[in-house]
């Protein structure tokens, strides 16, 4: 099974250390360190703006603390992710990325056009983007259903979605 170790919101400004509250305005950056993808927050007047290498980075605002709902998804930030890891041959690069193609499937923003096997004698999906037409081939880790779902529940712990 793959373990991310990766923080959710740290609701605490990387640049000031100062608490991010309920409605305070917030950036975060997915990067990639030590072979570790790591999660950091910035107040939205401290943000430097996106560091060289990063994997992603979005804004967004502080939730108050409430019941639990479905996440709502961002396809254009998942596809960022997704794209920003298509050289990835690490297994943490390679779950993430079929998981976030599996999400994009679900959503219907890819399609099903093709499996086929690589080089290296592993399943590829090939999936088209339904709106840019764009064909991606994306490698089949061969994960378990649990571990699928442990995987996708950590894609929304990083991006805040959950």
């Amino acid at each position: 099974m793959t373990d991310y170790e990766i923080q959710g919101p740290a609701r605490v400004c990387a640049a000031t250390g100062r608490e991010l509250r309920a409605g305070d305005g917030f950036h975060a950056v997915l990067s990639e360190q030590n072979g570790k993808f790591v999660r950091t927050d910035y107040a939205a007047d401290a943000w430097p703006g996106p560091p060289e290498g990063a994997v992603a980075h979005w804004a967004g605002k502080v939730r108050a603390a409430e019941k639990p709902r479905k996440p709502v998804v961002n396809d254009d930030l998942l596809i960022g992710c997704f794209d920003r890891l298509k050289g990835s041959t690490d297994a943490d690069g390679l779950n993430f990325r079929y998981v976030a193609a599996l999400l994009l499937m679900r959503r219907k923003r890819f399609k099903f056009e093709d499996a086929a096997r690589d080089e290296h004698g592993r399943d590829v999906l090939v999936l088209k983007d339904a709106r840019g037409g764009a064909v991606h081939h994306v490698t089949d880790p061969r994960l378990t259903d649990e571990q699928i779902a442990t995987v996708q529940a950590e894609v929304f712990r990083v991006l805040g979605w959950e």
